[in-house]
């Protein structure tokens, strides 16, 4: 998912939240391919109503403002913020386009075999089972070593529990860049895993730069 800058006509002096830009914020958002969960989340977030089906531009007209003002920083403007919010965004809409039809759910609670319950930032389903992990970072120092041990060992765990027999991807997303020891790790420990087919895992880094997720496999 790229992004793009913003557009020039809402940047022309229009009141804040006229209907003006209201109008500019919905004809430059109905061209991006927003998931549905993306719109429940942020209209949750600014306590606004939601049109629960419909064209996408009668959706984002049922919005309030500061439902639209947010998704246009965030998909648009592709602004950042200090906690990582418009971050976070974004890297659930990159994952979601590249599950299609499939059941993205945030901050999910995943049961590993260890017997522990995994706080997954993104977890994407089909047909009822666990099929991708995926995890971001967006503010702070590089992802280092460290964090992409911890990672690999939490899709592994979930992988081998009940829950993960159809799981295949692990995806760490990240802001603020890799330190190379970080992806010579996941590499490493990528290639250790048996070369059998029930419990094979494909590892992905996905790094955000120049306004475009790049991903690359392990």
């Amino acid at each position: 998912m790229q992004c793009q800058g913003t557009l020039d006509l809402v940047n022309k002096g229009f009141p804040k939240f006229g209907m003006s830009q209201a109008g500019a914020f919905v004809a430059a958002l109905k061209n991006y391919n927003l998931p549905d969960f993306i719109l429940v989340l942020v209209a949750k977030e600014c306590k606004s109503d939601l049109l629960e089906r419909g064209r996408i531009d009668d959706r984002l007209q049922s919005m309030n403002d500061e439902s639209l003002e947010l998704l246009h920083r965030v998909f648009v403007g592709c602004e950042e913020d200090a906690a990582g919010k418009y971050a976070q965004y974004r890297f659930y809409a990159y994952v979601s386009s590249m599950y299609h039809k499939c059941e993205v759910i945030v901050n999910d609670s995943v049961p590993g075999e260890t017997g522990k319950n995994h706080k997954v930032p993104v977890a994407v389903k089909n047909n009822g089972m666990y099929i991708a992990i995926a995890y971001n970072k967006a503010t702070g120092n590089p992802v280092n070593k460290k964090e992409i041990t911890r990672f690999y060992d939490m899709v592994d765990d979930i992988k081998k529990g009940d829950h993960g027999t159809m799981l295949t991807d692990g995806i760490y997303g990240s802001s603020v860049n890799f330190r190379g020891d970080a992806l010579v790790e996941l590499k490493t420990l990528s290639e250790s895993r048996i070369n059998d087919p029930e419990n094979m895992l494909n590892f992905k880094t996905a790094n955000f730069e120049n306004n475009i997720y790049s991903v690359t496999k392990c």
